[in-house]
């Protein structure tokens, strides 16, 4: 178990055995750190785990103080498996991604992170220089699998972690959605159940509705994962193909799954003889002192298909990812041949050049202290903000925070009254094939504090009190 989760803990039981009682102020970060031996940004995260689930409140300038009760709202994720079938999410993405992309708006809706913070003059020299020594026939030679120096180089990264990886057995893809919608084809045909978490990343629904699937969302408990006795339930109740599954800062809730969770996890997909397609796109913006393995670590039958890219961490524009495919390695080339024939050659040779000469980790290191105090700082600001309104995620990395509401809030209408307001949101709605979390939102973390931002936070919480003050009061029961 994570150092700060034993420290969220042991003070939670110092809680529930009356140490701390309501109201009353729990010790310093500082005092914590002293106490403990551990780092700030390890004790923070402590604490913001208990405060998103309710047991502590953070008052500006004066510290954590004891709740007397839970924050989150009534409705709060539903704890049942929904059989959704077919899937019909594309539109509404198509909607709300378009609907964003201009620069004028404050992104606070965006996917992708702040592009500054990526280093694109190293890339374009490492760029430029492949090009120079470019060997036309690697036009050719680098065909699915892929340029052979960048898989030994992704193969490497993972032998430093402990995990096994065959460079043969690695395929270069255009991004992780090609790696994950390449391995969903491998193991499924239409008509098939796929399990996916709820809330999940759009992408996931988008990928089953185009290869014709049916999808199970099953609710993440937060800051533990998937729901194992619901998944189980779900495995004995239908014929499940594969489940597409995150457990390293999940999206959007950006909790990473404890390593016994991810032990039990595989343990019961192995012995229900259901493959894995692992989504592990923000293993590298984890904001604890270890990159957390990937589920795949613990998948003794090698049934499961490990899916990543350089993409949220290294090179957005680049579009290179891969699938460590296993025994589906072939297949898995075979479909890509029939699809996008291969990956962008130059994209390949100048990120392996850039892992070849050094300084990935170093940039690495920066993105994830900016990132993690960036979004401490929006944090801040919407507990400011929107007081005893709402549940914000207290994520283990990446760059988005997710808000939970009153059932009442209409994301989807806010998402519009937000365009017009002069900034961008994702509504809860996109993050399930049945408008589950319509009540929730997904805000982007990852850009820089200015007044514009400021700005664009007040008007937020202006229009979320609103809409709530406006709207009737609906059954509290989870749908």
């Amino acid at each position: 178990m994570s150092l700060y989760r034993q420290l969220a803990d042991r003070l939670q039981q110092q809680i529930e055995a009356g140490v701390w009682q309501p109201g009353e102020r729990i010790p310093s970060i500082r005092q914590s750190c002293k106490t403990h031996g551990l780092s700030p940004m390890t004790v923070l995260q402590a604490y913001q785990l208990l405060e998103s689930q309710g047991r502590i409140l953070a008052r500006p300038q004066s510290g954590y103080y004891v709740k007397a009760a839970p924050s989150r709202p009534a409705a709060s994720l539903p704890q049942q498996a929904h059989y959704s079938g077919s899937v019909d999410i594309n539109d509404l993405v198509f909607e709300v991604l378009q609907a964003s992309k201009s620069r004028g708006l404050v992104p606070l809706g965006m996917s992708v992170a702040d592009p500054t913070l990526f280093p694109h003059p190293q890339l374009g020299r490492a760029l430029a220089s492949c090009m120079r020594r470019l060997d036309p026939f690697s036009t050719v030679a680098d065909l699915p699998p892929g340029n052979e120096a960048l898989r030994r180089a992704i193969a490497q990264r993972y032998a430093s972690e402990g995990l096994a990886v065959d460079p043969q057995q690695i395929i270069i893809t255009t991004g992780a959605m090609e790696a994950l919608s390449l391995s969903l084809q491998v193991l499924t045909e239409p008509g098939d159940w796929v399990v996916v978490e709820s809330p999940t990343f759009y992408g996931a629904l988008q990928a089953i509705e185009r290869l014709k699937l049916n999808a199970v969302e099953i609710p993440v408990i937060p800051g533990v994962g998937i729901d194992l006795a619901l998944l189980e339930e779900a495995l004995v109740q239908r014929p499940i193909k594969a489940c597409w599954l995150m457990g390293n800062v999940q999206h959007p809730l950006g909790h990473t799954m404890p390593d016994e969770h991810k032990q039990a996890l595989m343990a019961l997909l192995n012995r229900r003889g259901v493959a894995l397609v692992e989504d592990d796109v923000y293993a590298e913006v984890y904001f604890g002192r270890e990159r957390p393995r990937p589920i795949k670590y613990w998948d003794t039958r090698g049934e499961s298909l490990l899916c990543s890219s350089f993409s949220k961490c290294l090179a957005p524009g680049f579009r290179v990812g891969w699938v460590v495919a296993g025994r589906h390695a072939e297949r898995v080339q075979r479909l890509q041949l029939m699809s996008t024939l291969s990956t962008n050659v130059p994209s390949q040779l100048a990120l392996a050049e850039m892992l070849r000469q050094g300084g990935v980790d170093a940039h690495f290191r920066r993105l994830r202290h900016t990132l993690a105090q960036r979004q401490q700082q929006m944090r801040a600001a919407l507990l400011r903000l929107l007081p005893g309104e709402v549940s914000i995620s207290s994520p283990d990395g990446g760059y988005f925070l997710w808000l939970e509401f009153d059932p009442r809030l209409d994301s989807r209408a806010l998402h519009a009254r937000a365009l017009a307001s002069g900034f961008s949101l994702a509504p809860g709605a996109l993050f399930s094939s049945k408008g589950l979390h319509n009540h929730c939102l997904r805000l982007n973390s990852s850009h820089p504090w200015s007044e514009q931002l400021e700005a664009a936070l007040t008007r937020l919480a202006e229009l979320i009190h609103q809409q709530l003050d406006t709207a009737p009061v609906k059954d509290q029961k989870a749908p």
